[in-house]
C-alpha cells in the first residue's frame, strides 16, 4: 500500500516493516515465529561471543572454529527465547497492553496484541528456543567437562527467562539494566574467553565491561519513550525509578565509562590495547549519542535517533574491539 510505502520510505525498523507485512497476511507462519525472536536486536547476544572468543585468540593464539560457533549459537538461541518469553510475560502484566504508543525500540514485538500470534504459541516457541540454546549448552559441557560452563549456561538461562517471568521479574525491580549487563556482557565474553583460552584472567574484565555497559546503554535509552506505559505497570525500570532528568545523567556516565575503560586499557592491558584502539575510533559516534541524550530530546521530542545510534554504538563498537584483537592474534603467530 501507499502507506506501507512512506513508511518504509522513512526507515522505520527491520522488524516493524515485518510486523506490518504479517498484518497484512504477506508472510508465512516460519516467517512470523523468525519475526518473534526480533532478530534486528540479536546482535547484542552476537557480540559479546565475538569479542570474548577474540580475546582468547589474541591471548593464546590459537581459535576453536567449533566451540565458537557452538558458544555463538547457543547465546543467539537463548537470547531470542528470552525474548519471547518477555513478549509473553509482558502481555500477562499488561505492560505491552498500555495505551501509549509503542516506539521501533519498544513494547516487543506486538504480535499478540495484534493477534498475529497466541499467547500459547509464543510460550512454546519461547521454551522450544531456550531448550534448543541449553542442548547446545550441553554439548559444549561435554566436549569441555568445565563447572564452570554448567554455572554460566544455568545462570544465562534462568536470568534470561526471569528477566520479566513472575515472581522474580527482574526488570520489574529496577535490577533489569544490571541484569541485561551481566548476561550480555559479563558472562558471553567471559565464557568465550574461557573456551578459546581455557581459563579466567583479569585480562578479560575491560573488554566484558565495554560491552556490559554498551548493552546496559541500549536498555536504558529504550526505557525513556516507556516511561509512562511502565509506571502504569509497575515496571520500576531505572527511568521510572530515578526520573529522567537522573537517568539522562546515569547513561551519559556509563557512556563516558566506556571511553575511560578503552583509554585504561590502551595505557596499561597488553592484547585488549589493540580492541581499545578500535573501539576509541568510535568516539565520535559516542559524542554524538552523548549530546542527543537530553531530557528534551528523549520526552517531549520523542527524537529516536539516540536510540538508534546507542544500537549502532553498541554493535560497531564490538565489531572494532573484535577487529583489533583478531589483529593481535594473527600478529602474535596464531593461524
Amino acid at each position: 500500500t501507499a502507506g506501507a510505502k512512506r513508511k518504509v520510505a522513512r526507515g522505520i525498523s527491520y522488524c516493524s516493516i515485518g510486523q506490518m507485512m504479517a498484518d497484512e497476511h504477506k508472510l508465512s507462519r516460519v516467517w512470523v515465529y523468525f519475526l518473534a525472536t526480533r532478530p534486528a536486536f540479536l546482535t547484542a547476544s552476537a557480540a559479546p561471543v565475538l569479542v570474548g572468543s577474540a580475546l582468547g585468540f589474541a591471548v593464546t593464539g590459537s581459535f576453536s572454529v567449533g566451540l565458537f560457533l557452538l558458544a555463538l549459537f547457543a547465546t543467539i538461541l537463548l537470547h531470542s527465547g528470552a525474548n519471547i518469553a518477555n513478549d509473553y510475560f509482558d502481555h500477562l502484566s499488561g505492560n505491552d497492553w498500555a495505551p501509549d504508543k509503542p516506539t521501533p525500540f519498544s513494547g516487543g514485538s506486538r504480535l499478540i496484541q495484534k493477534g498475529i500470534l497466541s499467547p500459547k504459541a509464543t510460550l512454546i516457541e519461547s521454551v522450544v528456543l531456550l531448550a534448543a540454546g541449553a542442548l547446545l549448552g550441553v554439548i559444549i559441557v561435554v566436549i569441555t567437562k568445565s563447572v564452570f560452563v554448567v554455572a554460566l549456561g544455568i545462570i544465562g538461562l534462568l536470568g534470561g527467562f526471569f528477566y520479566t517471568c513472575p515472581p522474580v521479574k527482574f526488570s520489574y525491580r529496577t535490577l533489569g539494566e544490571a541484569v541485561i549487563a551481566l548476561l550480555f556482557g559479563i558472562l558471553p565474553v567471559t565464557g568465550a574467553y574461557y573456551l578459546q583460552a581455557g581459563r579466567v584472567d583479569f585480562v578479560v574484565a575491560p573488554a566484558a565491561a565495554i560491552v556490559a555497559l554498551l548493552i546496559f546503554l541500549i536498555i536504558l535509552i529504550n526505557e525513556f519513550a516507556d516511561v509512562h506505559q511502565d509506571s502504569s505497570a509497575n515496571k520500576k525500570t531505572l527511568v521510572v525509578r530515578f526520573g529522567v532528568p537522573r537517568s539522562v545523567i546515569i547513561y551519559r556516565t556509563a557512556l563516558a565509562l566506556t571511553y575511560l575503560i578503552g583509554v585504561l586499557s590502551l595505557m596499561f592491558s597488553g592484547p585488549m590495547r589493540y580492541g581499545a584502539i578500535g573501539y576509541l575510533l568510535t568516539l565520535p559516534v559516542g559524542i554524538n549519542v552523548f549530546t542527543l541524550a537530553n531530557t528534551k530530546n528523549l520526552t517531549e521530542a520523542r527524537d529516536f535517533r539516540v536510540n538508534a545510534r546507542t544500537i549502532l554504538l553498541h554493535a560497531a563498537g564490538a565489531l572494532v574491539i573484535t577487529i583489533g584483537l583478531a589483529v593481535c592474534g594473527l600478529a602474535s603467530g596464531g593461524p
